[in-house]
């Protein structure tokens, strides 16, 4: 994808947005509300047509892919696409009937809880449950692809985790994934890249361990000692804040090994005693939070 952009009647949705997804890698995308997540996956699934920009999967436009092209791709939509009356393993049962050599549907059921639904419908489905029948069906016809919009939207903590286990295991045979959530969690359980967007932008994408480790982080030194604050400060420089809260001392910045180092060699020549050493990395959402000013929503 090169300089997307898509204009609604009033407002640029996608503001030039560029990134391409790697082989067998899950790659996060996200992002507040209305920062463009869901338009550009739209996009890409071939749901909706750019303004200008260049999108190409597997080599073609999503808009006019063939018919063995599509059945390289798995989707699953924010919602809907499933009809009301559909049950659970008959309607992911229907779909592989549509793919030369989809995965076994009993054990994609079994994987995801979904014989637990029995004969429920669709429409009386808990949002939890319908969206692991939405995966199952975006899963089942053996995808090389999958474009997954907040898979985990609605599930309770185990089905979340177990959905985590299923994308890792998806990418360690080969599938390619482009997730878009809210989670940070999630992204940092599962991604290998992150694309983090801001008001149809891109602010930052890249390898989610550059981003962490490129990212500021917090150094906290617990000691029952008095500590000259300012004396630390001018040790350190412009570049770390230093502050004191009750019985611990607290180092804001980038705290990499020689920090960590100068700070011990700096508290032993000062007669500090050291009884707790902790560092703290700074999160994904905190990476968003100092490209933009707010906090994911």
């Amino acid at each position: 994808m090169a300089d997307l952009v898509v204009d609604y009647p009033e407002v640029r949705a996608v503001g030039g947005i560029s990134f391409e997804l790697e082989p067998g890698t899950v790659t996060a995308f996200l992002g507040p509300n209305g920062a463009g997540k869901t338009t550009t996956i739209e996009v890409c699934e071939g749901l909706r047509r750019p303004t200008s920009g260049t999108v190409e999967v597997f080599g073609h436009d999503p808009l006019h892919l063939a018919a063995e092209q599509r059945a390289r791709i798995g989707v699953m939509l924010q919602s809907g696409g499933i009809p009301t009356s559909a049950r659970a393993v008959e309607f992911v049962a229907h779909i592989a009937s549509l793919y030369a050599n989809p995965l076994d549907v009993n054990a994609v059921c079994d994987r995801l809880g979904l014989h637990a639904l029995g004969r429920t419908s669709y429409r009386r489905m808990s949002g939890g449950q319908k969206q692991l029948v939405a995966l199952a069906t975006a899963i089942v016809g053996r995808p090389e692809l999958i474009i997954l919009d907040e898979p985990t939207a609605g599930l309770d903590p185990q089905a979340r985790i177990n959905t985590w286990e299923l994308l890792v295991e998806l990418k360690d045979a080969g599938v390619t994934v482009l997730l878009s959530t809210h989670y940070m969690e999630e992204a940092q359980a599962v991604a290998d890249h992150v694309l983090i967007a801001d008001q149809g932008v891109l602010v930052a994408q890249g390898p989610l361990q550059e981003l962490l480790s490129g990212n500021q982080g917090q150094l906290e030194i617990s000691t029952p000692s008095t500590v000259d604050i300012s004396a630390l400060q001018s040790v350190l420089g412009l570049a770390f804040q230093v502050t004191q809260r009750l019985n611990s001392v607290f180092i804001a910045g980038a705290i990499t090994d020689q920090v960590h180092r100068l700070v011990v060699d700096w508290c032993s020549t000062h007669g500090v005693i050291i009884s707790g050493l902790q560092t703290n990395q700074h999160s994904l959402e905190d990476v968003f939070f100092e490209l933009t000013g707010r906090g994911l929503q």
